[in-house]
């Protein structure tokens, strides 16, 4: 399998340097590094291009926009997505490629994560709370487990399958949370135990911009109804799981959670 690793950036050459590192001291190589350059008013073009990582440029402002402009310049098999202030485990491109080795029928793959800054009694508490509240929140409107765009992988027959459905010219939409609405409607989303990503505490330094993040993930969830209203998302995910056993395909081959 080829890999494509994604990180979009804006204005955080200093993080970016850091993640770029981590991603060159891996045990499995990604065969692409891919930096999307968000009208980045500092040197994260020149951190990534001193590394020979692939630069895409996005004018295109927020997040969504610049997450799939890397999607879309992907040439891997397998996309990997992280962000500048992540801090790659040195197998986390190994484990990544052998959970999609081992189960040929997932689409997606998502991990945790640990911080690697802030008070140390602080962060493997927070980290847990973090991502279960993120879980708890999203998985009854999904009907299935979110994407932590901050550690996922998806195939990219897959995003080619819902690229033309993502709202990626909205910067205010959740992209992980608006990704995981159309990859798990189709496709087998699965949590990966142990596959843990360091990246910063600072979300939490700043409280507006923590609430900007939880008013995207509400707008979110909201726009996609009524069609994807949760009593009628969990029906149809239900039917097309019934319909696929009954076919005889195996019910892993279904949006589950798991």
């Amino acid at each position: 399998m080829r890999v494509s690793a994604v990180i979009p950036v804006k204005d955080d050459a200093g993080n970016l340097a850091e993640c770029l590192r981590a991603l060159s001291a891996q045990t499995r190589a990604p065969d692409e590094v891919i930096v999307v350059d968000n009208r980045s008013s500092d040197d994260s073009a020149r951190v990534a291009a001193v590394t020979g990582a692939r630069i895409v440029r996005c004018d295109e402002p927020g997040i969504p926009a610049a997450s799939a402009a890397g999607y879309d310049a992907a040439t891997g098999d397998i996309i990997l997505r992280l962000d500048a202030d992540c801090r790659p485990s040195p197998d986390w491109v190994e484990h990544m490629v052998r959970a999609f080795e081992a189960a040929p029928d997932i689409g997606a793959v998502t991990g945790g994560s640990r911080f690697v800054d802030g008070p140390p009694w602080l962060r493997a508490p927070l980290a847990a709370v973090y991502l279960l509240a993120y879980s708890a929140a999203t998985a009854p409107a999904l009907g299935h487990l979110p994407l932590f765009g901050s550690n996922m992988g998806l195939r990219r027959a897959v995003w080619l399958d819902v690229r033309s459905s993502v709202h990626r010219s909205d910067p205010e939409v959740h992209d992980d949370l608006d990704l995981s609405f159309h990859v798990g409607a189709r496709h087998t989303i699965r949590y990966r135990r142990g596959l843990r990503m360091g990246m910063s505490m600072r979300p939490f330094g700043d409280a507006g911009a923590f609430g900007r993040r939880m008013v995207r993930g509400l707008r979110t969830v909201v726009m996609h109804w009524p069609h994807d209203f949760p009593p009628w998302r969990w029906a149809r995910l239900l039917a097309d799981r019934v319909a696929r056993v009954r076919a005889g395909v195996n019910p892993r081959d279904t949006p589950a959670v798991g």
